[in-house]
């Protein structure tokens, strides 16, 4: 699936792009590598080409360019804009893909995109650190070069001319998109639709961070391990990804706005505000909220609002325990795990903490005995096999999910290609009854080309019979999404159930197990006396 990203330069070293371009870099720490003598290392292989401008020369003809027009001499002042497209890795064994074929399709997009500006393109076909995925970099001065005719993206009348910057817009983002995606379809490339919005929100600064905290934290936690201590926290987390994975677990269990705000701060200390009739998330160590747009859709009022009303829905539904009568006893505790002071570093450390956690672990205790008294387990077997029961569901129930989920996702695909043929289709039968089918063509390729991918990926989808209408496909997603409201109750329910009667297990064996080293040393107290 061919991606586009886009990054704003303020670097006013244009040699650093073109270095960046030419030259081996490890993408972790954006260094470039050197060899035995510190020099830098050219690429394996790359294919570079300039536009409107020599390219060995890129850097040169864009500072006496600036010096020109007397612009792009701030230092928050946009240099460059440097435009990423990714390929799919299969492309390259499934359809074909080389390093020359993706240059000719880069130098195409940029021609097109473009005009009039200073440009390099360079393609790698090494991937990211060494992945393997064919990639074209577009790098433009921000300056403009030439005047070209006003395209409909523009929303002002100075972005065609000359000594005028590169102005991204929504509107030519859309065209941006657009545009590449045209061009896999043409080239039967794989490819997603680049105009939907992403459930998830990764930007490239985000998913750079983590990747680099991460090898930190992994390089920390190789020392505290190395001295015998267990590491607190294994998996680095951005403060976007901590918004996204609290607002996750308290959406699926809030009935509404109010008690969903009210667990966001009690649990993870986030606040919520809700402006303009749009969600904003502040996170416990920043002063400023990141708004559920930039997490993603489904952290956006709308979506979470449908969330809410589902649940409600759920609590209202009770679990469906028909296949296991028992489970009616299950009702949710506060039960915690005992804390084995042998393994426990920290008790072994300070004794006034070992004292608190040995009262802690008396109160656990006669919690878990009462649970078990009240549940009527007269053995440890019987235990053990509610719980091998209860994780058995667990995994079905889970199971059931993924399926409804599955169906889901392709529901909606199918729903997003049937759009696609019906707003293409008119266009598609006026082709058919011109008397110029290659000239409708050109002027027409996109929306054909649309057309022609929807109407071949619902054929693959429904072979002979014929296309659902959105009428039917909307009530079939409907059903599912009921289905699924259900599904996820029961899930929860007996993930909660199981996740108790771990704890009780694990308690169990804790108990039992200080009690034979009492009786031991009771005994040898015994022998020696």
């Amino acid at each position: 699936m061919a991606i586009l990203k886009h990054i704003a330069n303020k670097n006013a070293n244009y040699t650093d792009a073109l270095n960046y371009l030419l030259f081996q870099y490890d993408e972790h720490i954006n260094n470039p590598i050197l060899d035995e003598q510190g020099q830098m290392m050219l690429r394996e292989e790359y294919y570079l080409d300039g536009l409107n401008c020599e390219p060995m020369l890129f850097d040169k003809e864009c500072e006496r360019l600036n010096e020109q027009y007397h612009k792009n001499r701030n230092y928050d002042e946009i240099k460059s804009h440097h435009y990423i497209i990714s390929f799919d890795p299969d492309d390259r064994e499934e359809r074909g893909l080389t390093g020359e074929k993706a240059q000719a399709l880069g130098l195409e997009y940029a021609r097109k995109n473009f005009p009039g500006h200073q440009a390099l393109v360079c393609t790698h076909t090494d991937g990211h650190n060494g992945s393997g995925n064919i990639h074209v970099h577009i790098i433009i001065n921000s300056l403009r070069k030439y005047d070209i005719p006003k395209e409909d993206y523009m929303e002002r009348n100075c972005d065609s001319l000359a000594g005028y910057k590169h102005h991204l817009s929504k509107d030519y983002l859309h065209h941006l998109q657009k545009s590449l995606m045209d061009i896999c379809n043409r080239e039967n490339l794989h490819q997603v639709d680049l105009l939907a919005p992403s459930e998830n929100k990764i930007t490239d600064k985000e998913y750079y961070a983590a990747k680099r905290n991460q090898k930190k934290l992994d390089k920390l936690n190789e020392q505290i391990i190395s001295d015998g201590l267990t590491p607190r926290k294994t998996t680095f987390q951005t403060q976007k990804q901590y918004l996204r994975d609290a607002i996750t677990e308290i959406s699926h269990i809030a009935k509404d706005v109010e008690d969903f705000k009210k667990q966001l701060y009690e649990k993870y200390q986030i606040v919520v505000t809700d402006h303009r009739g749009r969600f904003s998330y502040l996170h416990p160590e920043r002063e400023k909220n990141i708004t559920g747009r930039a997490l993603g859709t489904h952290y956006e009022k709308e979506y979470l609002l449908q969330q809410f009303e589902s649940n409600q829905r759920i609590a209202d539904t009770p679990p469906d325990i028909s296949s296991d009568p028992l489970a009616i006893l299950f009702i949710k505790s506060d039960l915690r795990l005992v804390v084995d002071l042998q393994t426990c570093v920290k008790a072994q450390r300070s004794r006034a903490y070992a004292q608190k956690v040995k009262l802690s672990n008396l109160q656990e205790m006669a919690k878990t005995i009462a649970y078990i008294q009240e549940h009527e387990y007269d053995t440890r077997e019987t235990l053990k096999d509610k719980f091998s029961s209860v994780k058995e569901q667990t995994s079905a129930s889970r199971k059931q999910l993924k399926a409804v989920e599955s169906e889901l996702k392709d529901l909606n695909q199918q729903l997003h290609y049937t759009g696609q043929y019906l707003a293409n289709k008119a266009v598609y039968a006026q082709f058919r009854k011109s008397k110029n089918r290659q000239k409708f063509r050109q002027e027409h390729s996109a929306e054909l080309a649309l057309y022609e991918s929807a109407v071949k990926s619902l054929k693959a989808k429904n072979g002979t019979q014929p296309i659902p209408t959105i009428k039917q496909l909307k009530e079939k997603k409907n059903q599912l999404l009921a289905r699924k409201d259900t599904l996820q109750k029961q899930y929860d329910y007996y993930r909660d159930y199981k996740k108790e009667l771990h704890t009780v297990c694990s308690n169990v064996d804790m108990i039992l197990k200080n009690e034979s080293a009492l009786q031991a040393e009771h005994s040898l107290r015994h022998e020696l006396c």
